[in-house]
């Protein structure tokens, strides 16, 4: 038997539409998988370019010292960085500059002062003379006028007065703008030194002094050769022994002798002896006899000699 329903035939001419599958859209609201999205080499995502850069590339501002980075236009350009310079070479520039500056401008004074004839020597200022007179210092000093305080020095000084041989030893100080003061340390006279018939005043060394017109009014010893002229060994022996006594000492002698350097006597004006001995310890003898002599006087048993040969055990009788 057949089946009730009847077949549906269409109609000629019109056909029948397929089932609609479903829309694939696309929103623009919504970004498309990663995982569908194929890597393009060198292509990054715009929104998210300045946000997260790749580590292997490090920012402009970080770039290595010396290095352009990738990117940047080369030297000469607008777009150079300019690093800071380190604080430790700009600090070491600046102290280089400022020693310079004052360098220069210390040779620049030294330089107005010692060529400058504003602080030419005009007056020469003399003390300490006494066996020599200021007349004769200033005479020898002559030279120096004209020249800049500055440029002269006591070797010079020295130099000039070395013809006067009773100055030992000089000392200058400028006086600006234009004096010079001289301080003159002369040779100490010990004693006259009898040659013949004429008398010559000597310091320890030997150097002769002067030659007095008037022997009897200088309070030394006089040195006499016996035979006329001392030997060298003999004269500097006694010297050393006359050198070594005090200025009150010195002057209460009237002689001195020696038989040998080792044998060294001295009188004073009063008549008594001194018998010295050799040079050695010189400086305590001179202490020794100095006190001997300050003891006073016993008229009844008067002090004929005074033996300091052994200072340590003095004789006096």
């Amino acid at each position: 038997m057949g089946s009730p329903r009847r077949p549906t035939y269409a109609s000629p001419g019109r056909r029948q539409p397929p089932a609609p599958a479903e829309p694939e859209v696309i929103s623009a609201s919504k970004r498309a998988p990663e995982a569908d999205t194929p890597s393009l080499p060198g292509r990054k995502n715009a929104k998210f370019a300045d946000r997260n850069p790749p580590a292997d590339k490090a920012p402009a501002d970080k770039a290595p010292a010396g290095k352009v980075p990738a990117g940047k236009a080369p030297a000469g350009t607008d777009n150079v960085l300019a690093f800071p310079e380190p604080p430790g070479k700009r600090l070491k520039r600046n102290i280089l500059v400022t020693l310079g500056t004052v360098l220069a401008l210390v040779c620049a004074l030294l330089a107005a002062a010692i060529f400058s004839p504003a602080l030419a020597v005009g007056t020469v200022t003399v003390s300490g003379t006494r066996l020599v007179t200021t007349e004769q210092v200033q005479a020898a000093l002559e030279p120096l006028k004209g020249r800049p305080l500055p440029q002269i020095s006591d070797e010079e000084v020295s130099r000039l007065l070395a013809p006067l041989v009773q100055i030992k030893s000089v000392s200058t100080q400028a006086r600006p703008p234009s004096g010079l003061m001289v301080q003159v340390l002369e040779r100490v006279p010990v004693a006259l030194v009898k040659q013949g018939e004429q008398y010559q005043l000597v310091d320890v060394d030997g150097v002769v002094l002067a030659s007095p017109a008037d022997p009897a009014a200088v309070a030394l010893p006089v040195i006499d050769g016996g035979a006329g002229t001392i030997g060298k060994d003999l004269f500097q022996a006694t010297a050393a022994v006359l050198g070594a006594l005090p200025l009150d000492v010195l002057s209460k002698l009237s002689n001195a002798s020696a038989q040998s350097v080792d044998a060294v006597e001295l009188k004073l004006v009063d008549g008594q002896t001194i018998i010295w001995g050799n040079a050695g310890e010189k400086e305590l003898k001179a202490k020794v006899l100095e006190a001997l002599l300050k003891v006073p006087a016993d008229p009844k048993n008067p002090v004929r000699v005074y033996d300091v040969s052994a200072p340590r055990h003095p004789v006096t009788r």
